[in-house]
């Protein structure tokens, strides 16, 4: 027995000197919405976030960038990854960061394109470059809507296989991020000739499924005229990949409706419609409820919440949503769950406390500035970043409470903060910053 004792206390002790020892590149941020794709930073990390800071306290390093892109920093193994493009999209790189020290280890060029559709009227709201990379153990898959898609080697930044076959006439720009789960990569394609979810083989490259949007485009707009071309077919949404029972189910939020695909087959497994287009927001999952908290889109954007079970199928239009949130809800940023709460921010830097089990709202405040970046929550603070550079703090509770106001200009950014080792990375219009406690 004392032996078993003296071995057991000699096991345990080994396993936490390791873990205390493990080096800190394990520590990872491998989607724009983190591990858990909900923003919610892990617990080893939330404690030792910074509250406060400025251009030069708790700044540790800023790495220069070039060209635009909106798409966010995603972090494995020491190495912060984003894109870029140039502002006609005819050339489109991926970047590797030191995420101990802010060095490039990686500016490749990845694709060169000799005929790009126009932006239109998104210049200034969309570019080339707005996908997010996903990351798995040692590689990194990028994309850029039809212009291409890659999966990479972390190590070298050579590319593995590449697709550029995939069409879609975007209108506006792609917008949608790649979502990993397993051996699947899975890429969305809202635009005005297609509207298709398709599974790629992580080893290969190939097509495993492709489901077309079993949407009706030609429904009567809210003036009875039929619906034109265009934006009323228009979508930038993530989906979320969520577990159902024994099946895992893809929630992807298109114009006009949403759908929800067997992760395996791509069947259509049910529907909710809606009369939004332009959908951008990742739907929000809520495992213990069951609950699924959709937002519709840029018209009148709804937040919906969707009761789900293993035996939901068809229309669900009539039959599982809970309740419905007609205004006040935002564009671009994605809400944040927290102890039976949501918090969301409008694009105007209205920011609501909603109740999840019945939607009411508790309080609304307004914080300065324009939000198109999803907030974190790290414990119970969340952190907002705006288009001019201020980062707000303010507490995951029943009532408002701002802890802090951090205005840094340079750090005014269009896409989703990381966070990773007690750091939280925040892409600049030029530069890369990483704020840390000193």
């Amino acid at each position: 027995m004392t032996r078993l004792f003296l071995f057991t206390l000699l096991a345990v002790a080994f396993i936490a000197s390791f873990a205390v020892s493990a080096p800190t590149g394990l520590a990872n941020w491998p989607d724009r919405h983190g591990p858990t794709h909900d923003g919610v930073v892990a617990d080893v990390d939330a404690e030792r976030l910074p509250i406060h800071w400025t251009d030069t306290e708790n700044v540790a390093w800023k790495a220069p960038l070039h060209d635009e892109g909106h798409s966010s920093p995603v972090i494995a193994e020491g190495k912060i990854w984003l894109t870029a493009a140039t502002t006609d999209g005819t050339k489109q790189f991926i970047i590797a960061i030191d995420e101990e020290t802010g060095e490039i280890l990686h500016d490749r060029l990845l694709f060169e394109n000799d005929e790009v559709e126009e932006l239109g009227g998104a210049v200034g709201f969309n570019n080339y470059a707005a996908p997010s990379c996903v990351l798995g153990p040692g590689v990194v898959y990028a994309h850029f809507g039809s212009y291409g898609t890659a999966k990479l080697d972390a190590k070298t930044a050579e590319v593995i296989w590449q697709r550029r076959d995939l069409p879609c006439r975007h209108y506006r720009g792609p917008g949608s991020s790649p979502v990993l789960h397993g051996n699947k990569l899975v890429l969305t394609f809202d635009g005005v000739d297609q509207q298709y979810t398709t599974a790629l083989d992580v080893e290969t490259g190939k097509t495993l499924w492709r489901t077309d949007r079993t949407t009706d485009y030609e429904d009567l707009g809210d003036d009875g005229k039929p619906l034109r071309d265009g934006d009323m077919r228009k979508a930038y949404c993530t989906p979320a990949i969520v577990q159902v029972g024994d099946q895992r189910q893809i929630l992807s939020v298109g114009a006009r409706a949403m759908q929800s695909y067997d992760l395996e087959t791509g069947e259509e497994l049910w529907t909710l419609r809606h009369k939004s287009y332009n959908a951008g927001i990742r739907p929000l999952w809520i495992p213990k409820k069951k609950l699924a908290i959709i937002n519709t889109g840029s018209r009148g954007a709804q937040l919906v919440a969707v009761q789900l079970d293993e035996s939901t199928k068809g229309d669900v239009t009539d039959s599982h949503v809970e309740w419905v949130r007609e205004r006040g809800n935002p564009r671009f940023a994605m809400p944040i769950e927290h102890d039976g709460l949501i918090f969301q921010v409008t694009d105007n830097g209205v920011l609501t406390c909603i109740e999840l089990e019945t939607g009411d709202e508790l309080w609304k405040k307004r914080i300065s500035g324009d939000y198109l970046a999803s907030p974190v929550l790290a414990n119970d603070r969340l952190y907002f970043f705006n288009q001019s550079g201020l980062g707000t703090v303010v507490k995951a509770q029943r009532e408002p409470e701002i802890i802090a106001v951090n205005d840094v200009p340079g750090m005014g950014t269009t896409a989703c903060p990381a966070v990773s080792n007690g750091a939280i990375f925040v892409r600049g219009k030029e530069h890369l910053y990483k704020i840390q406690t000193h």
